[in-house]
């Protein structure tokens, strides 16, 4: 192998325009790569989103590593300096849709894999790979399904590294050991429509909800705790009336998300937004959906594998943080596996002009076999 592997694959990988949920032969392009090296292959179809679960050995602990095949939509190809599916190097930058978030990493793994079975073909345990197409959308035919199909049939991982790009300045200096859980609300507050001049004769549901909404906004939901940040709420949209300056909104929509740590679960803040919408005499319907719990890998073995290769190849100490959005991880860390999140820099994941520094694809290869060799030999 030579030192160029992981950019080749990454390229041979950026060209597939997969945004959600079409895989485009990725997830054939790495299997081929694993069974050549001893992974048995399975590929699970769910609807229309292609998934892969490849497996060496058949002992444990098992060590995964998992990620997503498929990208976000280009946005504006006339913004692009370059097509965002023929990716280019321009002054020791990758650029291309993926090339952050999160193809090189996937090429990072295979390449880590491949190293690491050349130079220990009879490791203890066994390596396996958790690959979706379906990470950037809704997410239901996608981890959560091979999870459940693996749970069915009691297929365990002890160790999963998600391959997300974690990093903030430069690579390796975060690991993300968990996340925030995510619920989502559409707050619909009812009033009576009506002409402005006539205010008495109507109900504004703008005016009669804003106490609730500010102090909504204003609530101390929790202080956080030792690994995570204190739980925050945000709007994200507010829609009511109908374009016409001269009439009173009958309702009012109002879209809303909660980011929460471990100090509160779900159900103590939808009752909490209950009990303040109720007492400010509210007339509403409300409507909620849950994108994932919070999840915690405390230090120990994952982390210090991580951490230890980390410092190895990059001389850098990786803090450990729980910061940032929803990852597949939520679905993973459930089934008691210890669950990480290492990859490039994610300053411009879903941007145009995606981009990843070359010099960074090698080091990340070299951690994730570092990794390997740490929990499997």
């Amino acid at each position: 192998m030579n030192p160029s592997d992981t950019l080749e694959l990454s390229l041979d990988l950026l060209r597939r325009p997969s945004v959600t949920p079409e895989d485009y032969d990725c997830q054939a392009l790495m299997a081929k790569r694993l069974a050549h090296v001893g992974f048995h292959i399975e590929n699970m179809r769910f609807g229309e989103v292609d998934n892969l679960w490849a497996r060496r050995g058949t002992q444990d602990p098992v060590f995964c590593f998992a990620g997503h095949t498929d990208v976000v939509p280009t946005g504006n190809l006339e913004a692009w300096n370059s097509d965002p599916f023929q990716p280019e190097i321009r002054d020791g930058i990758l650029y291309g849709r993926g090339a952050a978030d999160m193809k090189t990493a996937l090429a990072a793994m295979v390449v880590a894999s491949e190293r690491f079975v050349k130079k220990h073909p009879d490791h203890k345990g066994s390596i396996a790979f958790l690959i979706t197409s379906d990470e950037e959308g809704p997410s239901i035919n996608g981890t959560v399904k091979v999870v459940e199909t693996l749970e069915a049939r009691n297929e365990k991982m002890t160790w999963c590294l998600v391959g997300e790009p974690s990093s903030t300045s430069q690579l390796g200096d975060i690991i993300k050991n968990g996340r925030r859980g995510s619920l989502n609300a559409v707050l619909t507050v009812k009033g009576k429509q009506g002409h402005v001049a006539y205010p008495h004769l109507a109900r504004n549901p703008i005016h009669l909800a804003s106490a609730a909404l500010h102090e909504l906004c204003e609530t101390v939901w929790d202080h956080g705790n030792e690994y995570f940040p204190a739980t925050s709420f945000q709007i994200s949209n507010i829609h009511a009336g109908t374009g016409a300056t001269n009439v009173v909104p009958g309702t009012m929509a109002v879209t809303f998300n909660f980011r929460y740590s471990t100090e509160v679960t779900a159900e103590q803040l939808k009752e909490r937004v209950l009990e303040i919408l109720q007492r400010h005499g509210l007339e509403y319907d409300i409507s909620w959906t849950h994108s994932g719990l919070p999840f915690l890998t405390p230090v120990g073995e994952l982390v210090n594998a991580a951490t230890t290769a980390i410092k190895n190849v990059t001389g850098v100490d990786a803090k450990l943080s729980t910061s940032g959005g929803t990852s597949d991880g939520r679905f993973i860390a459930p089934t008691g596996a210890q669950v990480l999140e290492l990859g490039v820099l994610n300053a411009s994941i879903h941007q145009i002009n995606e981009h990843v520094n070359v010099a960074d694809l090698e080091p990340l290869a070299e951690i994730y076999e570092q990794i390997l060799e740490n929990l499997l030999t």
